[in-house]
């Protein structure tokens, strides 16, 4: 038996059954969109909700991973970390007075060659040295270079110098263990590798002037690198500049090499490598009337480089020249004519 379906729906009346709706379900409509845009470009990508992780489980896993690194933003919170560390474990450590001397002494001048130390410091004991070494290099408060010594056109072998410098967390022992002057500047690091022979030279030059100014009745000797020397005077030129801009160079620089009791020579402040500070004995400022209770005395190292013009400039400047024996003997041949200048240069 068939039945025979109308065409057309029923209209809607009174009792009768709602209609089905023809009209797609929203579900049913975001799919028919969404394959009209793949069918008309690519879909596009939907980005998937990050997952927040806590800073601190951050830091501890990449800590866990690299623990001497630390992300660029955290690298001077890790640096300070990790010097507090080292100064907590060292601090209960009992130095031997030579340690005490070396870090000082190493952090007044920045570098000293370890024959330097063995002779001024340890009597004598290389042994004793390198063993202090090996421990003050284990605790993370010095490292130990080997550099070439300058050649300044001399054949034969290249000679190699063992030099000592301060950490970070050398420098900062230093300073609470050496009993120092807070005035008294100290450093770390190596700066110019090429000058570290000279540099090196200044230390020897300082524990010769220093003799000489307490047995006159000097004491509490602090001494100023050129580093700290051309800072302060840089800064000067500066502020009297800024304060009145149309004021000529050379005046300016005339007023601050007097303030700062340095040369001027030839329209240039001179500065010497080092200036050794001093509080004058009673009888010295006696002596001299009413004369400041302190005083000062520049020191400069000369080397087979300096020119002769050079040479002269910086005895003018009334500096305690010293050099080397080996330069010493080089540039007396280049100023063999000028016997004044000749006998101002000590040999270290």
């Amino acid at each position: 038996m068939r039945f025979e379906l109308p065409h057309d729906l029923p209209s809607r009346g009174p009792g009768t059954v709602p209609a089905v709706s023809l009209e797609p379900s929203p579900v049913e409509q975001r799919r028919l969109r969404l394959e009209q845009q793949r069918e008309g470009r690519q879909m596009p990508e939907i980005p998937r909700p990050r997952r927040e992780r806590p800073r601190e489980l951050s830091r501890a896993r990449n800590a866990e991973r690299s623990p001497d690194r630390s992300h660029s933003v955290d690298r001077p919170v890790a640096r300070r970390e990790r010097r507090d560390r080292l100064l907590q474990r060292a601090i209960g450590v009992s130095f031997r007075e030579e340690e005490r001397t070396l870090l000082s002494s190493v952090g007044k001048f920045r570098v000293i060659a370890t024959r330097d130390l063995v002779e001024h410091v340890y009597g004598g004991s290389s042994r004793q040295l390198q063993q202090d070494l090996r421990y003050l290099r284990e605790q993370g408060l010095v490292e130990v270079n080997t550099v070439n010594a300058r050649r300044d056109g001399r054949g034969g072998k290249v000679e190699r110098i063992e030099v000592v410098t301060l950490t970070r967390e050398g420098r900062a022992l230093a300073r609470q263990t050496s009993g120092l002057p807070e005035n008294q500047r100290l450093y770390h690091g190596m700066v110019k590798p090429r000058e570290v022979e000279h540099d090196t030279q200044i230390y020897r030059a300082y524990l010769k002037q220093a003799a000489v100014i307490e047995s006159n009745g000097g004491s509490n000797l602090r001494v100023k690198l050129d580093f700290e020397l051309k800072s302060n005077v840089q800064k000067a030129i500066y502020a009297e500049r800024k304060a009145d801009p149309q004021r000529d160079l050379a005046e300016i620089k005339q007023q601050v090499a007097e303030r700062f009791e340095l040369p001027f020579v030839d329209g240039h402040i001179q500065i010497p490598d080092a200036r050794i500070e001093y509080e004058r004995s009673r009888s010295a400022v006696e002596d001299i009337g009413q004369g400041p209770r302190s005083g000062h005395e520049d020191i400069e190292v000369l080397t087979a480089a300096y020119s002769p013009g050079h040479l002269r400039t910086k005895a003018q400047a009334g500096f305690h020249v010293y050099a080397s024996s080996s330069d010493r003997a080089t540039i007396t041949a280049r100023i063999e004519d000028d016997h004044d200048l000749m006998r101002s240069i000590l040999e270290l």
